[in-house]
């Protein structure tokens, strides 16, 4: 991946978090060692290197060896998040075309709060002093309706260079028919201020209408690029110190990497990058375990992640891509976040115990992990109630402090609440599941499908430790726990592929729709594809194209889309079946279809995709298989009736066919697989932790076992 050349080394893949940065290594011989060191927010290429530096004494080379035998280093980063979460982007100006300047602020008619009038707007991205109007149109055909004032440009970016714009968006109308215009400013823009940072030109970054969607995404991304080259320059910097000659590639949301020369011109693609690397990793161990509809959930110290997965593919959703309250509408893995994660912050509001969103994050952390925080966590009361070992926690490197996180919970809960220590961890721990239960059903009822009919694959360092009561307030009868969870966001990375996923727009009734025009764009959208890629080097053979059409009913603001199985050659185009398409995709989506009306033609899509090397087996297991001979001691924990003492079981020593029957504690290096009572835990053959959870029915959990539709 990335080399074009020799293959053999080491792959790393590498998912920077909001507490933590995971690792994971593959090996010459195919073996698969994770890791994880705390995130470093001050600079996150700090903590990269310090991980690949504990992979390195992990493996038993030097640092320089492994970072030289590399033939892949693939990275998820939340650089894109964090900029739009802090708002602290590049001071960003907009070029536009005359009586366009303010449609960032006109938005479209979403509100984060229906319930409050008063709700602020989000901060802008470009003030508007720094928003400049440009005569010039350009039809819906690409005709030129008004030349480019070029004079007004000059004018404009000497204006913004004096304001000490650093970064500048230029979305001018219908430049995705006719991109001349906006070209010609790119040109004037650099020849009156040269030593600007970046330029966004709206028909490099979303080809497409409508116009608000346009320069709301073309906004984030010049707001966002800087940061995100700088930083990417640095770890590249940071990793030929230590001996990397390669070439990185970076997780999109869209769920495929690319180098970082096409995420510099596209850097809103890394916008929920990371969770995106998690899903594709379940989507493969999933299907080795032959599940194919599942709801995939991700606990990790800052977040919560949910995403349904259903046919073994997760959803791509090209439209209502809200994020850090601006519109990016561009492909996405559909994941829905909250705030629930293991540093969740737990307190009592107005009488009230509330969980999240704030997050003690890596540093200070929670109490128990002893780096300076005293506030009360989801972390602390994991460790309270026994389910985390207070020896041998992060692989060993660390001790839990539980005496520091009673102290915590009882001053932040506990007392104020009126109850013991014991009563409040699980407190915390039912408002956290609560929360977590709701957000899944949140994606799910928006997805018409069934909890109940599902399997669940948990990972993160959380995901383990919460699924048996994830599972049981859901309905779900199955769940699949691989055991590289911990860092399975960033062996995610390292299964996926490289996509470029373009559009173009293309509006009609399918009735009027013009093959050869479809054909064209196609081959277009094909070409561009086949540019973004070259870097890659990648085998002709492990590049394949699917295209989809762009369609909706009359009256709807949003398109679906279509697969066309010509693909990219799209010799022989039939209207007729794509209408059938359509109707069939949209009754199964969105439960209904109306197969009298005519549907209409919204734009092109293609994507491409570089197909790249899975790894032999996704985890290291050892050869046990009588769980009984590795029961290391036991742990007084609580499953919400009571103090029970529960086995602990050294989960690095099991071999396939092992099982385990709650409850239990089976502790891995980075993670508990936590076992309620009648749950049973078998490791198949992949390296998942296959649970039949007790207490549902058994039609539940033959549905579940057979990964049927989600209807």
């Amino acid at each position: 991946m990335g080399t074009g050349g020799r293959r053999g080394g080491y792959r790393i893949g590498v998912d920077v978090g909001g507490t933590f940065t995971d690792l994971i290594c593959v090996t010459p011989d195919g073996a698969v060692v994770l890791d994880k060191t705390p995130t470093t927010p001050d600079d996150e290429a700090t903590g990269v290197v310090a991980g690949i530096r504990q992979l390195a004494s992990a493996i038993g080379v030097a640092p320089a060896e492994l970072c030289g035998n590399l033939d892949a280093f693939v990275h998820g980063t939340t650089t894109a998040d964090n900029t739009m979460i802090e708002m602290s982007g590049a001071p960003t100006g907009l070029l536009a075309t005359e009586g366009h300047r303010d449609e960032i602020e006109l938005r479209r008619d979403h509100k984060e709060n229906i319930w409050d009038p008063a709700f602020p707007p989000p901060a802008p991205i470009a003030r508007r002093r720094a928003r400049i109007a440009i005569a010039e149109r350009v039809d819906y055909e690409g005709n030129v309706v008004l030349p480019l004032d070029e004079d007004a440009v000059r004018e404009g970016v000497a204006r913004l260079a004096k304001l000490g714009v650093e970064s500048i968006a230029v979305c001018f109308l219908f430049s995705f028919v006719n991109p001349a215009h906006e070209e010609r400013a790119r040109q004037i823009i650099r020849e009156v201020y040269p030593d600007l940072a970046h330029i966004s030109l709206s028909h490099e970054v979303l080809a497409r209408a409508p116009e608000f969607e346009r320069a709301s995404t073309t906004l984030v991304n010049a707001y966002v690029a800087p940061k995100i080259t700088a930083y990417v320059e640095r770890l590249a910097g940071r990793l030929a110190a230590e001996g990397f000659a390669g070439q990185m590639v970076l997780m999109q949301s869209s769920g495929g990497v690319m180098p970082p020369d096409y995420v510099a011109q596209r850097a809103v693609t890394l916008l929920a990058s990371g969770p995106a690397g998690g899903v594709m990793g379940a989507a493969l161990a999933a299907g080795l375990s032959d599940v194919s509809d599942f709801v995939a959930v991700d606990m990790g110290g800052t977040s919560y992640d949910v995403c349904l997965v259903r046919h073994g593919a997760p959803e791509i959703a090209t439209d209502w891509n809200w994020r850090h309250r601006y519109y990016i509408n561009l492909p996405m893995v559909a994941i829905h976040s909250v705030g629930a994660g293991g540093g969740s912050i737990a307190r009592v509001a107005a009488g009230t115990l509330v969980v999240g969103p704030d997050s003690a994050a890596s540093r200070p952390g929670p109490a128990c992990y002893g780096r300076g925080g005293t506030l009360a966590t989801v972390t602390d009361a994991d460790a309270v109630l026994g389910y985390l070992p207070a020896k041998g926690f992060a692989g060993g490197r660390m001790e839990l402090d539980l005496a520091a996180a009673r102290s915590a919970i009882e001053r932040d809960v506990a007392e104020p609440l009126g109850i013991d220590v014991a009563a409040a961890a699980w407190a915390i721990q039912r408002i956290v599941n609560a929360n977590m239960a709701n957000a899944v059903r949140r994606v799910l009822a928006g997805r018409g499908a069934d909890a109940r009919r599902l399997a669940m694959v948990a990972y993160g360092g959380g995901g383990p430790v919460h699924a048996w009561a994830q599972a049981r307030e859901l309905g779900i009868s199955r769940v699949l726990v691989p055991k590289a969870s911990p860092a399975f966001s960033a062996l995610g990375l390292l299964v996926s592929d490289y996509v470029v996923d373009r559009m173009r727009a293309y509006v009609c009734n399918l009735a009027d729709a013009d093959v050869d025009r479809i054909r064209t764009l196609i081959h277009e959208l094909a070409g561009e594809a086949r540019r973004d890629l070259a870097p890659a080097a990648l085998d002709p053979s492990d590049v394949v194209a699917e295209a989809f059409v762009q369609m909706c009913y009359h009256g709807q603001n949003f398109d679906m889309s279509v697969p066309l199985p010509e693909g990219e050659d799209a010799d022989d185009v039939s209207l007729l079946g794509l209408a059938e398409r359509f109707h069939a995709t949209h009754e199964e989506d969105r439960g209904f279809s109306f197969p009298l009306q005519q549907p209409v033609i919204r734009g092109i899509r293609l994507t491409t995709r570089g197909v790249t090397p899975r790894p032999p087996v996704l985890a290291i297991m050892g050869d046990v298989t009588d769980a009984r001979t590795v029961v290391t001691g036991e742990r007084t924990c609580s499953f919400g009736d009571g103090l029970a003492t529960v086995p602990t079981i050294d989960g690095s020593r099991l071999g396939p066919g092992a099982t385990v029957t709650g409850p239990a504690l089976i502790d891995e290096p980075f993670t508990v697989v936590v076992l309620a009572p009648g749950d049973q835990a078998t490791l198949d053959a992949n390296g998942n932790y296959d649970i039949a959870i007790a207490n549902n029915p058994p039609e539940v959990r033959r549905a579940a076992g057979e990964g049927c539709a989600t209807r």
